[in-house]
């Protein structure tokens, strides 16, 4: 297909009211780790829909408490992206605040700060109840620089991040692969579909310092939003209920914070009652038995 034909395509994309279900607007949900490149990415979706190249999303500071925006960028009339805050460790606090925006729980265009209280967690969760969205069909969409080494410990955790991604939304998530002439383009390709996923898709993006034009460049960052499109005209054929999917989507939620508050007070009980496991105690033992030993 030429380029400009799978523009037209992207840019043309309308849900029909007949069978749209409800839904009015596409929103690719961003997810990945601090500087692989989502905000690049933004900004070459624009640049290749558009035709002039701007910067409208700013890199952040790859600082893993750095606070910032869920923010959204409307790329055509029924096409938003949204550039979900980076995550650094994947650890219990952030999994939950990020199924949450996976799930829409979470509103757009606010600020969001990574918290360690499962409390207020479920409150903002509870909270989004009172104004429900049924109208937003979301796509989620990992970005991964092929120039990092993905670790083994890593794969684990991509691996659960993808299928939850799927329970989520429904939709297996879209892998990009960014810097892709960088690296071993192939590899990493081939590693991410032996973690689950089924559309891997390499992709070199546009920056302030090297925004010429190039088939190449277009043609994977259109590809992307057309995979995306042609997985929402998939599932919307298929008759769903809205209201009960988003019973399921909570319901998951809540699993998770039950899981890991459980976690959490397990470790807290099998340190106090085993101080010998915490590097701290261990030494205050050690000076404690010295002590004895002197007098």
């Amino acid at each position: 297909m030429e380029c400009e034909q799978l523009r037209d395509i992207v840019q043309n994309f309308r849900f029909h009211p007949q069978d749209a279900q409800g839904y009015n607007r596409v929103l690719l949900q961003l997810f990945g780790y601090l500087g692989h490149g989502k905000s690049s990415f933004i900004n070459s979706c624009k640049f290749v829909l558009d035709g002039e190249y701007k910067i409208i999303a700013e890199a952040g500071i790859k600082d893993g408490g750095l606070t910032m925006e869920r923010k959204s960028y409307r790329v055509t009339d029924s096409i938003t992206l949204v550039d979900n805050r980076g995550f650094g460790f994947m650890n219990d606090f952030e999994k939950i605040e990020i199924y949450a925006q996976l799930g829409n729980f979470l509103p757009l265009d606010e600020t969001v700060v990574w918290r360690e209280d499962f409390g207020e967690i479920m409150g903002r969760i509870e909270d989004a109840d009172m104004d429900p969205n049924y109208s937003d069909y979301t796509v989620p969409v990992f970005i991964y620089s092929v120039q990092k080494m993905i670790h083994t410990e890593e794969e684990s955790e991509v691996k659960r991040f993808l299928k939850a991604c799927q329970e989520m939304t429904g939709i297996v998530p879209i892998v990009v692969l960014t810097h892709k002439t960088s690296a071993n383009y192939i590899a990493m390709e081939q590693k991410f579909k032996c973690l689950g996923a089924e559309v891997v898709i390499g992709v070199e993006n546009y920056t302030s310092d090297d925004h010429r034009k190039t088939i190449e460049k277009h043609m994977g960052i259109l590809n992307i939003l057309k995979n995306a499109l042609e997985d929402v005209q998939f599932h919307v054929n298929y008759n769903r209920d809205l209201r009960r999917e988003r019973i399921e989507r909570k319901k998951f939620l809540l699993r998770m914070v039950h899981d890991s508050v459980t976690a959490k007070k397990q470790k807290e009980d099998s340190r106090s009652f085993n101080p010998g496991s915490n590097p701290t105690e261990r030494q205050r033992g050690t000076e404690k038995g010295s002590s004895c030993m002197i007098l």
